[in-house]
């Protein structure tokens, strides 16, 4: 990793970090409801996150080995483990978001300098270079943290990421996320994410069993 990829790779630890916060202290009956995607509960919002990591992993494992083949086995399979996400209970479903970051976590910071070249792609995208990845998965945890309609939406975005350049698709994605009402508190005063340093684990943190 190169320096802009090891910053890329601290945000996406520290947006990872405030969507477990709020996973982890999610009911039964909050993981059930609706979410803002439509025809998705927030369990399923959750568990696709959790897939995603997954599926990055398998094509940065591709990257290195050079021969990189799809994300996902298939489209069924991807929608069949999302729905098994979904059964899960929520402090099962927290651990699993948590154990599939980590694992891209750790195979990205390990990948040779040579394999983030390599190009890759995502179902709904061109191929591109593997580094692309990085802001890629930013981008999914940010925009479906917001999804969720539970305590968090752009106005707790990090202003590095509200200002991020992104690519087309992805700025869209982005900018149509700016155009919802907010989420409700539920009850709880709003409040920034906590302080977190690039290579410090918080207190409880996933990125502590490294």
């Amino acid at each position: 990793m190169d320096d802009a990829q090891r910053e890329l790779s601290d945000q996406v630890d520290a947006a990872t970090q405030r969507l477990l916060d709020n996973a982890r202290i999610m009911s039964e009956d909050d993981l059930r409801a609706a979410s803002l995607l439509p025809g998705w509960t927030r369990a399923h919002v959750i568990a696709h996150v959790a897939r995603n990591a997954d599926a990055m992993r398998t094509l940065l494992a591709g990257a290195r080995s050079g021969q990189v083949g799809p994300a996902y086995a298939s489209a069924a399979a991807r929608e069949a483990e999302i729905e098994q996400g979904t059964r899960m209970s929520p402090a099962r479903l927290a651990a699993d978001l948590a154990d599939a970051a980590m694992a891209l976590r750790a195979f990205a910071r390990q990948l040779p300098e040579e394999a983030w070249q390599v190009e890759v792609q995502m179902p709904d995208s061109d191929p591109f270079a593997a580094a692309g990845l990085l802001t890629r998965r930013l981008v999914e945890v940010e925009l479906h943290h917001c999804d969720l309609g539970w305590r968090y939406g752009p106005a707790d975005w990090p202003a590095s990421f509200a200002a991020m350049e992104l690519p087309g698709p992805l700025a869209a994605q982005r900018q149509e996320r700016l155009g919802r009402p907010q989420p409700a508190r539920e009850g709880t005063e709003s409040k920034p994410p906590a302080p977190w340093k690039p290579g410090q684990p918080l207190p409880g943190s996933w990125i502590k069993r490294r």
